[in-house]
């Protein structure tokens, strides 16, 4: 019996388990807590530090033993890892790989606008942003400031104004009559900027610098994003659901911290979660995917380790795995025939192994084969996508990882509805599955 073809009621009696559910309400909490990718990078390190797991910083040399938990951050990246018993060159590596940004807007740097009267703040369309959705919601602001200190280096502080502050308002269908017949076309310029008042400028940086008890002078410099105040919930006549802004791919990221965390203990192996900024607008950063994160993460953890070997990258690598974990498209019921027939995986029936073989999907057989033997493990047999033959296929930071690195990749993720809009849906029993299967990986 394939996946698809399980009892409606199935699925349903396993999602009133209290024990599956308790990982859905947990990331309904990792979800509200990280309104940006930066408190999100936050909040992994706060349930890494609770756990055992140590800062360490870029700048000093790193003395590592077998067993030590560890975690760095450039930017809103985070790299945790468990230093395995055995050199990596013996051991190898297990990695999963995911990202804690997601399309939304940002602030831009001269940002008080006055338009007709009404307090205005200009935005940027940050990463693939499915516009509309955007309209009439509730917004607020969050992210990182720097401010100036005399004779040091800016101190970087995180603020979320916490309240609903902005709206970007729709047009009246009085003043647009065939917007339903002919769609709704939207400029990211003209029609895409919040309203934050009445009268003259707004004074965005002053906002921001009250929240945070600064002098709006202090304020050197911002990263700051508009996010959707409505609460991730769980909802469905019998729970069946996740709603929140950010599930992708902040669902990763959840079920990545999660098994690390509990799956820390001895092992031949050293466990590593990689979670990057910037995948949205393509890695292509010092804190992305593209960058060094983990390539100098895997160096400096064979040369600290006491076990060292010789040739020890291309050793480890041979005898490594990275599962990049991001969400995947869960087959629509409206819009059934825009996905490709004999792969199309529903919510709740676990994990998807992603595949495309122009490589836009780093899976290979053996990578997929090693992967299907963690999900049946965990209980369950993996479901699977492709595109349809005649669309584009969208990328994750696996083919990008695995060039890099020339470590064997597997490109899997949850299946959900809505992805990229303002409030995204997903199952809430894949929470518990996902948790589960990369906990085996680390085992």
């Amino acid at each position: 019996m394939t996946p698809t073809d399980k009892p409606a009621n199935e699925t349903s009696e396993r999602i009133q388990n209290p024990a599956n559910l308790a990982p859905a309400e947990d990331l309904c909490a990792f979800l509200d807590r990280s309104p940006t990718p930066y408190h999100a990078t936050e909040e992994v390190a706060r349930r890494l530090a609770n756990a055992g797991f140590q800062e360490l910083r870029e700048v000093e040399v790193w003395s590592l033993q077998p067993g030590d938990r560890r975690y760095f951050r450039r930017g809103a990246t985070i790299v945790g890892f468990v230093v395995g018993d055995e050199s990596p060159a013996v051991g190898g590596f297990r990695m999963i790989g995911a990202h804690t940004d997601s399309p939304n807007f940002r602030v831009k740097p001269n940002a008080d606008v006055v338009n007709k009267g009404y307090q205005q703040v200009g935005a940027e369309v940050y990463g693939g942003v499915l516009l509309s959705t955007w309209l009439d919601r509730d917004l607020s602001i969050a992210g990182r400031v720097f401010c100036h200190r005399p004779g040091a280096q800016p101190e970087v502080r995180l603020v979320d104004l916490g309240r609903a502050v902005a709206r970007i308002a729709n047009l009246a269908i009085h003043l647009n009559r065939t917007v339903n017949k002919d769609g709704l076309v939207l400029n990211e310029q003209k029609h895409m900027a919040p309203i934050l008042g009445l009268g003259g400028p707004a004074d965005v940086k002053g906002l921001v610098a009250r929240q945070i008890d600064e002098k709006p002078d202090a304020i050197l410099g911002y990263d700051l994003c508009l996010y959707d105040t409505a609460k991730a919930a769980i909802t469905g006549l019998e729970r069946e659901f996740v709603l929140s802004a950010r599930l992708d791919n902040l669902a990763s990221c959840h079920a990545a911290t999660t098994a690390l965390i509990a799956e820390a203990g001895a092992s031949p192996a050293t466990r590593i979660i990689v979670l990057y900024d910037h995948e949205e607008c393509g890695s292509r950063s010092a804190a992305g995917a593209a960058g060094t994160v983990l390539k100098d993460t895997v160096n400096r953890i064979l040369e600290a380790h006491p076990k060292r070997e010789a040739q020890a990258l291309p050793r480890a690598m041979a005898r490594s795995i990275l599962i990049s974990a991001d969400m995947a498209h869960a087959i629509h019921p409206n819009y059934a025939d825009q996905h490709e027939p004999q792969h199309a995986p529903m919510l709740n029936r676990g994990l998807t192994i992603k595949s495309n073989s122009n490589q836009s999907y780093a899976t290979d057989g053996s990578s997929a084969a090693y992967f299907e033997g963690l999900c049946r493990e965990a209980g369950y047999s993996p479901q699977k996508f492709v595109t349809r033959s005649d669309l584009p296929c969208g990328s994750t930071i696996g083919p990008i990882t695995a060039a890099a690195l020339g470590v064997p990749t597997v490109d899997v993720g949850a299946p959900m509805l809505s992805m990229h809009s303002c409030r995204e849906m997903a199952g809430s029993h894949d929470v518990h599955l996902a948790i589960e299967t990369y906990k085996k990986a680390f085992r």
